[in-house]
């Protein structure tokens, strides 16, 4: 397993192509090797590569809207064979699909996405939020999702925060999904002034040992860092996670 960043933490700092450099190689100094890219402005997929390129960053995986993969599956593919990105992640689905019915029309469609990256030499995921754990007779919406999708074209990416802000264990959704699982997005938790909070990896109070050891079990290649609000600068948080997963005995 390699450790990873989404630039959805630094989502300011990449708007402009001048920016993204700049960015990227600040994120290379940390120590970080591999990206997921989410959230950047408007750039030229060749040029983006030619920076991360200079930078020394892999694109281990994409944050992409469900209405891109349905509207635009071409390009879509075609942007990944250039950043040459082994995994497309749907970053959340659509508000008027979350319903019962709606999860099982979204499974679906996914299968069938899937189905036709994979016969481009990619991958799908999915990315939950809390949302997706609200039941829907006696099952989550995210039970919905992996239950009625294609396991060999759906794949999952666990958000840890997410899962434990929804009530839910990280550990056990990771296992849940073993042999399903290639990315997962690492948070923390824990409570300021009696709410829940985002803190960096370590720094919380989630049970990162038992989260490690399951994500092994279950084949997990990325563990992305992600923390969508910081208290200080998003650079000080994304290199305090980095540090602490590498006193776990992760490598970059």
């Amino acid at each position: 397993m390699k450790i990873g960043l989404t630039l959805y933490t630094l989502r300011q700092f990449v708007q402009k192509p001048a920016d993204m450099m700049e960015t990227f190689t600040r994120v290379k100094k940390i120590g970080y090797n591999n990206v997921q890219l989410s959230a950047l402005g408007r750039v030229d997929t060749h040029y983006l590569k030619k920076m991360l390129d200079n930078a020394g960053l892999f694109v281990c995986a994409t944050h992409v809207s469900y209405d891109r993969l349905k509207n635009e599956f071409d390009k879509v593919i075609e942007e990944h064979e250039i950043l040459r990105c082994p995994h497309i992640v749907i970053a959340s689905m659509p508000q008027d699909m979350r319903n019962e019915q709606g999860y099982k029309k979204f499974a679906a469609e996914c299968s069938e996405i899937g189905r036709r990256i994979l016969s481009e030499g990619m991958d799908l995921s999915y990315h939950n939020h809390a949302f997706e754990l609200m039941r829907y007779s006696g099952k989550t919406g995210l039970d919905i999702i992996y239950d009625e999708s294609d396991k060999d074209c759906l794949f999952a990416e666990i958000d840890t925060y997410w899962i434990q802000y929804g009530g839910g264990d990280p550990s056990l959704w990771i296992k849940k999904m073993k042999d399903r699982i290639k990315v997962v997005h690492l948070k923390d938790m824990g409570i300021i002034d009696n709410t829940p909070a985002m803190f960096e990896v370590g720094e919380g109070n989630l049970n990162w040992q038992e989260i490690i050891a399951e994500c092994k079990y279950s084949g997990v290649e990325w563990l992305v860092v992600e923390q969508d609000t910081c208290s200080g600068d998003p650079f000080d948080s994304v290199e305090i996670s980095f540090k602490n997963l590498l006193s776990m005995g992760l490598e970059a």
